[in-house]
């Protein structure tokens, strides 16, 4: 006979499952509480893959490149995984249903500055496509120094690899247009790795 035994210790969340063997033995698995800097990372994270989806929609509405479109759509998915993080460790979600709406005061800033440089050529909004993955990117690795969290860990580097395959997706259109672009957040040595390789498998 299966039984889910489940065991909760104050904020502390146990799942218990039983094996199917003569003993009978019991498997506990701990889900332990986020720290404050954890829960302000996730959210933190949540809106800004909000403001990636955002900006290229923005884009997508007034060029119609299919890379804006894509992308954002790779955006969303990126934003369902933070969301999935946040119900299980029962955070509430920061991200407004309005596009263009941030509870982050700089993320506001930001999208608004991104916008405004998108809307002056297609050249200028894929330089602002190269810029949110090159912070994304950055961001990404900051958020996993702050956390030993596995699933919060798997999450965070499945977001990275996307990031890095957009970068190289609009790097490619950039040259085509005769643009080299050149990092502002991470290292040129890590750009030209990620721009020297090919698309990566992220099983988003």
């Amino acid at each position: 006979m299966k039984k889910i035994v489940l065991v909760a210790f104050a904020i502390t969340v146990s799942l218990v499952s039983c094996s199917d063997d003569d003993n009978n033995s019991t498997v506990v698995e701990e889900i332990i509480p986020l720290s404050q800097e954890e829960i302000n990372d996730l959210l933190f994270s949540r809106e800004e893959e909000k403001l990636a989806r955002d900006v290229y929609l923005y884009s997508y509405d007034k060029y119609g490149d299919a890379i804006f479109g894509n992308i954002s759509q790779s955006e969303q998915r990126h934003m369902d995984q933070i969301l999935t993080l946040l119900n299980t460790y029962q955070l509430t979600d920061p991200a407004s249903p309005d596009r263009g709406v941030f509870s982050n005061q700089v993320l506001q800033d930001l999208y608004t500055a991104l916008v405004a440089q998108s809307d002056i050529s297609l050249v200028e909004a894929l330089t602002v496509g190269a810029i949110i993955e090159d912070l994304d990117i950055k961001d990404l690795q900051d958020l996993e120094s702050r956390t030993t969290h596995s699933d919060i860990l798997t999450t965070y580097d499945k977001l990275k690899c996307g990031s890095r395959n957009h970068m190289r997706n609009f790097n490619t259109q950039l040259v085509a247009n005769g643009v080299d672009y050149l990092p502002q957040y991470i290292t040129l040595a890590e750009f030209t790795d990620i721009i020297s390789s090919s698309n990566e498998q992220c099983n988003q």
